[in-house]
């Protein structure tokens, strides 16, 4: 995966993510209209398919709606890569296949409109401007095809086709 980056700071909130106001539909590409708009009202228009998001800690704290995590997937987000995240937050990301990953040096060096390349598979990171590489923990190959599957639902649903 290869994408820009968009930077977002400390305790970006489900409330930031995706707005208590559109929580009368849970269609994607609906909630992906307004993903990000309190934060910062134009990124919709901005970002494009593929981008990143590159944050500081506790991203996603706040209510535990499945919401935030499924507007960014369907905002065309890539990854989100973040010092850390609320721990319902990581469980509902991995459960609707959203990659995410943790590594503090790499929140910290990587700046907004740097372009970088994501292996999941083996945690690395590596920003394409600044020729650095970071880590982070990859996940155990279950997980990883939950990613890969595109969910939790999307996993079950291929292994009883099986």
């Amino acid at each position: 995966m290869q994408g820009k980056v968009w930077k977002f700071g400390d305790n970006i909130d489900t409330d930031l993510i995706i707005p208590a106001r559109y929580l009368n539909t849970s269609d994607p590409s609906e909630l992906a209209e307004h993903c990000m708009e309190d934060a910062d009202p134009n990124w919709v228009s901005k970002k494009e398919k593929g981008d990143f998001i590159v944050a500081g800690e506790n991203f996603g704290c706040g209510s535990s709606r499945e919401h935030a995590p499924i507007a960014l997937k369907a905002a065309g987000v890539s990854a989100i890569i973040a010092k850390s995240f609320a721990r319902i937050f990581y469980r509902n990301a991995i459960n609707i296949g959203l990659p995410i990953m943790e590594s503090e040096e790499a929140a910290n060096e990587i700046k907004e409109g740097d372009k970088i390349e994501v292996d999941l598979a083996k945690g690395e990171i590596k920003n394409v401007s600044s020729k650095m590489i970071y880590y982070a923990q990859p996940f155990p190959p279950f997980m990883q095809k939950l990613i890969k599957a595109g969910g939790l639902i999307n996993y079950i649903k291929k292994s009883k086709r099986r």
